[in-house]
């Protein structure tokens, strides 16, 4: 074992260290470098100033009075919406007949008028038309709703 203490060492360890340290030193030196110049940078070309197209010009807004629908309706007729009603009503009628449609589409028809005149007139035409669905459960719901008139019929005359 060594007994010596540790800051006594021999002094030639000391010697030996600073020659070590010596040669490092030399070795470590920067090395003259010789660095290219620069290339001179590019020069900025500008791009081409482009022209823009005229704006569209935009019409101003035209005013218009807040006007309720079916005013502006009967205003232009003349007249209220329900007398409206009543006349395309008076005028369907004479025609149901002359219409081109499937035997649902004439049912809806008479059922339609049946309902806004409360004509019991329409209920023999309603119920031909019925029976002409071949849809069967289309055809129960259509009798089904003439018999439903006819018992508004009978409840209305009581």
């Amino acid at each position: 074992m060594d007994i010596q203490p540790q800051n006594q060492q021999p002094i030639s360890d000391d010697q030996e260290l600073a020659k070590v340290l010596a040669g490092v030193s030399q070795q470590t030196e920067e090395p003259s470098v010789q660095l290219a110049p620069l290339p001179e940078p590019p020069t900025l070309v500008e791009p081409p100033v482009m022209s823009l197209p005229d704006p569209i010009a935009m019409p101003d807004p035209i005013d218009t009075p807040d006007v309720e629908v079916g005013s502006l309706a009967a205003g232009l007729a003349g007249e209220s919406l329900d007398a409206i009603k009543q006349n395309a009503i008076s005028e369907l009628r004479p025609l149901i007949d002359k219409l081109d449609v499937s035997p649902e589409e004439k049912f809806d028809t008479y059922l339609l008028l049946l309902r806004s005149t409360d004509d019991q007139a329409l209920v023999g035409p309603a119920h031909e038309a019925a029976r002409g669905i071949a849809d069967e459960a289309r055809r129960a719901q259509a009798l089904l709703d003439i018999i439903k008139e006819i018992d508004f019929f009978a409840n209305k005359a009581q």
